[in-house]
């Protein structure tokens, strides 16, 4: 059966041999249209575009597949599904149709268009042979005859095709005799084999190294990036590199540049055979699911294959600031190329490990990175720049893991030596005292990091000017550490101006302009400011699902501000499904003990509270409570934060001599960390006057509010929630006090 949709109709495949298969394809068509890198993100793109488009659901197969979990719910848009399982005609009672059944007539046409035959008699007296079902040769499978009619038309052999094909097919059961492939199996693969050996060599190779690859969605300038490489890189690459040199010198022009005639030439040559597509609208390749299975499985020398494709890849990947989104879009290939660490070459290790913490899988990052900082301290030595580079790169994605105490060595190592080696005020210098000042505030030690901070930004201001991207990340750091200490009102204008500038410079889909308008927003809502803080909460959250996925940390980060802001907003219902989310992802991705999985837990539990569920939320808080005093110590804001949450629980269950001790402890390490008049010190103070209250010691509780009160008007204003609510608990002390003296 041909449809005939217009050239404007998208058409996309969709692999559904598998639930596995069919996530993969969905997640890369939300990444081919810039919509996530999700397969629910592929799903919402279809129901957003309302321009028609066409799903192929190829090799549905499976009769446990729940195919209808898959569908666009929406009432827009084409579906068609290719299957041996007779029960899915039920998805279209009116127009399935029996495709395995292609009558002779019909598959003889077929072949004779696909094949630029003539429909002269002597034509089709031989193409009715060759799909002759008696014959069981092709079994009038449309996929097969379309492939085999490919063949024909680039050798012009209709007569002698099949004795080729049967010769072929007597070959490969010599090959596989193991391999249980049913009689559909064996045709396609039989049609792909006798064009494949029919290939160049150098059009082999492509397409068995594209099989390494996802199949859909390839980026073309993976080989123009990787010819670039050994062009500018001549006599530097190792022994095991010498097969992807060969191979790319293919690409490489008369006058000794990347020639993309060469390579466009060669992909005309695959395509000839309906074995790869190309898309010209994005610069990729795409092969069938069917026929990415059949070459990935057949490759002659797989170990040899690979580590060559794995060194193309990492010649290519290009770890400039701009290319950011073509690193994030290369994570679905390197998955699959990449099953461990032994399959990327050293030279490689660092490009990887810098692809794969940008795409949020840090544990991938963190194995690279401490092989690489291994071999260049055996290379170069322990003060080398690179090896201080290395050492810095590491540390970092420790921060990422929550490993702060390991990442605070390495960096207070890194600083001292390139204070050292290149000087207090040069640029890498200054980034390792911003490293440092980062890791700080992590470990709670934000009066520590303030100092480190202007420092940085006084001098970067000096060196880059006041709107170098470099000047504007140590303004957000700087302040970052003002709304740690609680100095909001400081951190404000210098949140609006980063993100006024950042926009202008990189844009409002950039990383850096989100991070920014995040942490403006956050600010808001310490403020009171909720409103405020929601749309753009809004935003971040939509930006980040498209550009990143659902599953990157920075997306869990946004989803977890915004359900933080309607929890202020007393919109609990809006935050649970949120923070429930949130907290499942987090466990999967970042494992039980993250600090970011303790925070979803700390939130949900924070929920619970606010909806009355007290016996809900203690397991969840006495959980994340053991894990931080673990983790980061007694002392940490956030350990304290978890203190403070379990002893308002027990209040509200009435355990008043539970909560009492809890804190005053929390008082008194929060007046001692962050001083007297920090938010997070007057709220401690606050809630041990409720729990004081509800003891009946309303003149010690009267004391106690009536300083923070004071301390919240001068800190928040006196409009602010927090400052009305102290206000309110205030008056009903004292009214409880005069009832007392009548």
């Amino acid at each position: 059966m041909v449809a005939n949709f217009s050239s404007l109709t998208k058409r996309f495949f969709v692999n559904a041999s598998s639930p596995e298969a069919l996530k993969t394809s969905f997640m890369n068509l939300g990444i081919s249209q810039r919509f996530g890198k999700t397969s629910e993100a592929g799903l919402e793109w279809l129901i957003s575009e309302n321009k028609e488009w066409t799903l192929l659901f190829d090799n549905a197969d499976d009769p446990k597949l729940k195919l209808s979990s898959f569908f666009p719910q929406c009432t827009h848009g084409n579906i068609i599904i290719t299957s041996r399982n007779p029960q899915l005609a039920a998805y279209g009672p009116a127009s399935h149709s029996h495709v395995g059944d292609l009558d002779e007539e019909n598959a003889a046409l077929l072949l004779l268009a696909r094949a630029v035959k003539e429909h002269t008699d002597q034509n089709h007296k031989l193409a009715m042979g060759i799909v002759q079902v008696d014959a069981q040769e092709l079994s009038c499978l449309p996929l097969a005859i379309v492939q085999a009619g490919a063949y024909i038309a680039k050798f012009k052999c209709l007569i002698n095709y099949l004795c080729i094909y049967r010769q072929n097919k007597e070959e490969l059961l010599q090959q596989h005799p193991d391999q249980a492939h049913d009689n559909y199996d064996w045709t396609i693969y039989t049609t792909w084999q006798i064009s494949f050996q029919k290939l160049s060599p150098v059009a082999a190779y492509l397409l068995q190294l594209c099989a390494l690859l996802h199949h859909s969605n390839i980026p073309q300038s993976i080989f123009a990036n990787a010819t670039q490489w050994i062009l500018n890189n001549e006599g530097n690459d190792t022994e095991s590199m010498r097969e992807a040199r060969k191979f790319l010198q293919n690409f490489v022009s008369r006058s000794g540049s990347w020639s993309k005639q060469y390579f466009r030439n060669i992909v005309a040559e695959i395509e000839e055979y309906s074995l790869i597509q190309s898309q010209e609208a994005s610069d990729t390749l795409d092969m069938h699911p069917l026929v990415h299975l059949w070459c990935s499985s057949t490759l002659p020398d797989e170990v040899t294959t690979r580590a060559c494709m794995a060194n193309v890849v990492g010649m290519s990947i290009d770890v400039g600031p701009d290319a950011y989104l073509e690193r994030i879009r290369m994570i679905a290939h390197v998955n699959m190329l990449v099953p461990d660490f032994t399959v990327v070459n050293s030279q490689f290790w660092s490009q990887y490990a810098w692809m794969y913490y940008e795409g949020g899988k840090f544990e991938h990052a963190k194995g690279l990175y401490e092989l690489n900082l291994q071999r260049q301290r055996e290379v170069l030595g322990k003060h080398h720049p690179a090896t201080l580079s290395a050492m810095a790169s590491l540390a970092a994605t420790y921060r990422q893991l929550g490993r702060y105490q390991e990442a605070e060595v390495l960096e207070l190592s890194v600083l001292e030596q390139r204070q050292k080696l290149l000087g207090e005020d040069h640029p890498d210098t200054l980034s390792s005292m911003a490293n440092l000042a980062a890791t700080y505030g992590q470990l709670g030690r934000y009066r520590e990091a303030e100092p480190l901070k202007i420092s940085v930004l006084t001098e970067r201001q000096k060196l880059r000017g006041e709107d170098h991207p470099d000047t504007l990340s140590a303004m957000a750091n700087l302040a970052a550490t003002y709304w740690q200490l609680g100095r909001y009102r400081e951190a404000k204008p210098l949140e609006i101006s980063v993100l006024t500038e950042r926009q202008k410079l990189l844009g409002e889909d950039h990383p850096d302009t989100l991070s920014s308008m995040a942490n403006l927003a956050a600010t808001y809502r310490q403020l009171g400011r909720y409103q405020e803080a929601e749309p753009l909460e809004l935003s971040v959250l939509k930006r980040r699902q498209k550009l990143l996925g659902e599953d990157h940390p920075d997306t869990l980060r946004a989803m977890a501000n915004l359900a933080a802001t309607y929890w202020q907003l007393g919109r609990y219902r809006e935050a649970e499904p949120l923070q429930l989310s949130v907290l499942e992802r987090c466990q999967k991705l970042l494992g039980e003990v993250h600090p970011d999985t303790l925070s979803a837990m700390a939130n949900l539990a924070a929920t619970y509270w606010q909806l009355g569920w007290y016996q809900e939320a203690e397991p969840l808080e006495l959980s994340v409570l053991k894990r931080r005093q673990k983790l980061l110590g007694e002392d940490h804001p956030d350990t304290l934060s978890s203190m403070a949450n379990l002893a308002a629980t027990y209040r509200q269950l009435g355990r008043y001599q539970e909560a009492e001790p809890l804190e005053l402890s929390v008082l008194k390490q929060r007046q001692k960390l962050l001083g007297e008049d920090h938010p997070d010190t007057l709220r401690a103070m606050a809630n041990l006057g409720l729990t004081l209250y509800s003891t009946g010691r309303h003149q010690e509780v009267e004391n106690l509010q009536l300083k923070v009160v004071a301390k919240y008007r001068d800190v928040l204003g006196p409009d602010h929630p927090l400052t009305l609510q102290a206000t309110k608990d205030l008056k009903a002390t004292q009214d409880a006090l005069a009832k007392a003296k009548v």
